[in-house]
């Protein structure tokens, strides 16, 4: 009697098939598809946003500035900003050795206008990181819990709102001292209030949205609303707004500058603008001291500006194609 095999088990009865199955694809984490989804939606945001003109305009003229802050040092020495090795002699004109003149003291007003985008691109940035995370936080807050915290948040900003901002930065700015970090702080902590509104107004329409309920139903608590289903929905507003922000508070730092509220060690555009108005450039014809921080603080303002106008665009789909 021969022994059974494999093929042929005992009894006749069909054996199980022993052949290997084709290795399947491994399936993808949540966490990896959620990722994958951004890409995919960051490659279709890209690709909307290099239709509008308008905005590729902005973001090189943007792009021209921020590389020339980052590169100043390369550009143009420090040394050029010291008056005690200034070489030049006082207010003359445009030259071949002086492209854009001097100033009062001999200076190159080009490596002034250089190294005074450093100050104010950073305070503008970080004056603009500080006014959108307390107006975020305020916004989310009181969209999300309503009532009594709700109402508490939105007197809190009515109460800055109504208030100058000019009149109260200038305070601030005076108690706290003149410094890069005391500005930054001053002009984010009086231009919140537009982005809490911005933002309350969007939390409030996401909340009451059907999916909302079902996730609190299923045992949800806020952290996990906020985090997963508020904030990603009022995220693409807040990147809009943040646009904006940074222009506005670019003009308000040249704004305190101007006033004489800055830093009185570093560069910046409103200093350069305050020190030709105190030397009366502006009275003796010495146009070149006063058009070369006048222009770089409007074309950046533009910049951001046509930056903000495409993004929205780009957000709102019943604005494309327009």
């Amino acid at each position: 009697m021969t022994q059974p095999t494999i093929e042929e088990p005992l009894g006749g009865a069909p054996h199980a098939d022993t052949t290997v199955p084709p290795s399947l694809p491994p399936q993808l984490s949540p966490r990896a598809i959620s990722r994958a989804r951004r890409r995919q939606a960051a490659a279709r945001a890209w690709q909307e946003y290099r239709r509008n003109s308008i905005g590729m305009v902005g973001l090189a003229i943007l792009v021209l500035f921020v590389a020339m802050a980052v590169f100043a040092p390369l550009l143009v020495p420090e040394s050029e900003l010291d008056v005690t090795k200034a070489t030049g002699a006082p207010f003359s004109p445009p030259s071949a050795e002086f492209p854009l003149g001097t100033d009062e003291s001999g200076r190159s007003v080009l490596a002034l206008t250089i190294w005074g985008s450093r100050v104010s691109l950073l305070v503008g940035f970080l004056a603009s990181v500080i006014s959108v995370v307390i107006g975020s936080v305020v916004g989310i807050a009181a969209g999300h819990f309503g009532r009594w915290t709700d109402s508490l948040l939105m007197r809190v900003t009515d109460w800055f709102l109504v208030i100058p901002f000019l009149p109260l930065a200038i305070v601030l700015a005076t108690v706290l001292g003149p410094s890069l970090a005391n500005i930054a702080f001053v002009i984010g902590i009086t231009s919140w209030p537009g982005t809490a509104r911005i933002v309350r107004a969007q939390a409030l329409a996401v909340t009451s949205r059907p999916y909302i309920e079902r996730a609190r139903a299923l045992g949800a608590g806020d952290w996990h609303l906020i985090t997963r289903h508020i904030l990603p929905n009022v995220v693409p507003l807040i990147f809009a707004n943040t646009v904006l922000i940074v222009a506005v508070a670019i003009l308000s730092e040249t704004t305190l500058a101007f006033l004489g509220l800055g830093d009185p060690l570093r560069v910046s555009w409103g200093s350069m603008l305050d020190a030709a108005f105190t030397q009366g450039a502006a009275s003796i014809g010495a146009w070149w001291y006063l058009v070369p921080p006048g222009v770089a603080i409007l074309l950046v303002v533009l910049a951001f500006t046509m930056i903000g106008q495409a993004l929205e665009s780009v957000l709102n789909p019943r604005l494309r194609g327009r």
